[in-house]
């Protein structure tokens, strides 16, 4: 799939491009006001929810049409390009028809492929950019789909919004940031351009710089930071927006890095380095390829004498003293411990495959 960049949209566009504004148009007066303040920073997406996905029927669901009235007077008197969020074919027909400038397809309407394809063959036909956030749960082909439906209804200005995930561990954010799945989306469609939504990750505004810093040092391409006049009093995700004094300070303390440098010399050492690191991998491969021959022969140890494959002990030994040994030698043992995971739940494959190989002429199949 070939993406247009964000330097060739229709919109003013810079690195890192900015989104903002609030989580919902409540007043023309809100929105307004908010929209005002923010114009002289930079901003290049003024963002505000008109229809809410809420999970209680009685919470406040956005102003609905009413609320593309006023963004339309936004963009035209503050020359400032506007988003919403769309859900189904009437958000998206609505929007349209107010001149509304892109589009977000949000994380719950991301996980329905059903209303997605609603929202693609809608847009057919029609030069508007997209905005696609990932899915609630870390779903990567999931949001890949959702890219393809609104690629194959022949869009290409199209954004991923990486808004963080749900989960049920306790962390300090609202959704899990979960960096590598962005990654790896990176990886696979390296020329879609990736916003992170920092207010939707955070929940909290406090935490909100260390992730927007993070996002940039990643090499993703922008943010969406939720911006309200007065967000203590905001009638939803009050705690995650800032007022537009806050956003500016965020904008100013954020550090711009180069994704590459012309300099001989750190072009040089850079792959001096890189080359060691492709070495010692190849040495890890070989290692782990010679445990797992291990594992087979312990494999065939277990079969002979009838024993289960998963020795729960044995694994809490493992865990333990792999992690502590991460500890004296500085690495995250957290990290250690999921490396080792993989490990173990490779090692359990082919243990399994041996213990239900049939035997034949004497010897075994594996």
């Amino acid at each position: 799939m070939q993406f247009s960049p964000l330097s060739n949209w229709k919109i003013k566009t810079g690195f890192p491009f900015i989104i903002a504004g609030p989580c919902a148009a409540e007043t023309r007066e809100q929105v307004w006001n908010t929209a005002e303040k923010i114009k002289p920073l930079g901003v290049h997406l003024f963002r505000s929810g008109i229809w809410k996905p809420r999970t209680r029927p009685d919470s406040f669901a956005g102003v609905g049409e009413e609320g593309l009235k006023w963004l339309s007077e936004i963009k035209k008197y503050f020359n400032l390009p506007v988003t919403v969020e769309v859900a189904n074919r009437e958000h998206t027909e609505l929007a349209l028809k107010y001149g509304i400038d892109v589009l977000w397809i949000g994380a719950r309407t991301t996980v329905n492929p059903f209303l997605v394809q609603e929202i693609a063959d809608t847009l057919k036909g029609v030069d508007v950019p997209v905005m696609i956030k990932n899915p609630i749960h870390p779903d990567l082909d999931l949001w890949i789909g959702a890219i393809e439906r609104i690629y194959n209804a022949g869009l290409r200005d199209i954004i991923a919004i990486h808004r963080g995930f749900f989960t049920s561990e306790k962390t300090k954010y609202r959704n899990k940031p979960s960096w590598e799945i962005p990654i790896e989306l990176r990886r696979r469609l390296p020329e879609l351009p990736i916003i992170t939504d920092a207010s939707h990750i955070c929940g909290k505004r406090d935490l909100l710089q260390g992730v927007s810093q993070k996002a940039l040092d990643l090499g993703f391409d922008g943010l969406m930071l939720e911006t309200h006049i007065t967000p203590d009093k905001a009638w939803s995700d009050a705690e995650q927006q800032v007022t537009p004094d806050g956003l500016k300070k965020i904008l100013q303390q954020l550090i711009i890095r180069q994704t590459s440098s012309n300099d001989p010399l750190f072009r040089a050492s850079l792959e001096e380095l890189r080359t060691s690191i492709d070495k010692l991998d190849e040495e890890l491969i070989t290692i782990i390829a010679e445990r797992m021959q291990y594992a087979e022969k312990i494999g065939l140890f277990k079969k002979e004498n009838n024993i289960t494959i998963f020795q729960p002990e044995r694994w809490n030994e493992i865990v333990e003293t792999r992690t502590l040994s991460a500890k004296d030698k500085n690495l995250s043992p957290d990290i250690i411990a999921k490396i080792f995971e993989l490990i173990h739940k490779e090692s359990i494959r082919k243990q399994t495959e041996i213990m239900n190989s049939k035997e034949a002429d004497g010897d075994t199949v594996i």
